[in-house]
């Protein structure tokens, strides 16, 4: 077998650029070339992707969705509204309530430390304790107006309303104070 010189004294041209350079610095890349070490470019980790095995299907401990416990939602300071002088009609707003007609739902006011709450405020002649009425009321949505629902626009989705167990004395655009809550008739923990 034939011994090769160390090359210390000689040149090699470059296949990238074409400049001569010195023997001994010179490196071979991936794709064959002969280059000098400051024109060396290693190879693209993008030309040989590692492979992806397919998406697991399914989980090892999967269990099904729970339900979301039900929340009371806080209503804006005086929700309420009467409809006019000897109607038990109240309309509640609470914009993007996302109700349905039908729902029953029960009014509440601030909370105690003992975790009961308070009556909210009367409004129209109708007492808080009325409104706050345990077993709750059927709700309809929409702004109760000049004897049907009203529906077009925001009254909608910002407006329901319920018929109290006593009429109103006074057309009141605003009561109950704050703060007043609407939620289902029972809380669970």
């Amino acid at each position: 077998m034939a011994r090769f010189a160390k090359g210390s004294r000689a040149l090699a041209i470059s296949d990238r650029s074409g400049a001569a350079f010195p023997y001994r610095e010179m490196v071979k890349e991936w794709n064959g070339a002969w280059v000098h070490v400051s024109e060396f470019e290693p190879k693209q980790p993008q030309l040989q992707p590692h492979p992806v095995g397919a998406d697991p299907q399914g989980l090892l401990h999967a269990r099904p969705a729970r339900v979301e416990f039900p929340t009371l939602d806080i209503l804006q300071n005086n929700p309420f509204q009467t409809y006019q002088i000897g109607s038990p009609i109240i309309n509640v707003i609470l914009p993007g309530h996302g109700y349905t007609t039908g729902d029953i739902k029960r009014f509440r006011g601030s909370s105690t430390t003992a975790g009961a709450f308070n009556t909210p405020l009367g409004v129209g002649g109708i007492t808080g304790s009325t409104i706050a009425k345990t077993a709750g009321y059927t709700i309809t949505v929409g702004k109760f107006i000049s004897g049907a629902t009203n529906t077009d626009g925001s009254n909608g989705t910002d407006y329901f309303y319920f018929s109290a167990d006593t009429n109103a004395t006074s057309v009141v655009n605003g009561g109950g104070g704050f703060p007043v809550s609407v939620g289902p008739v029972t809380l669970q923990a």
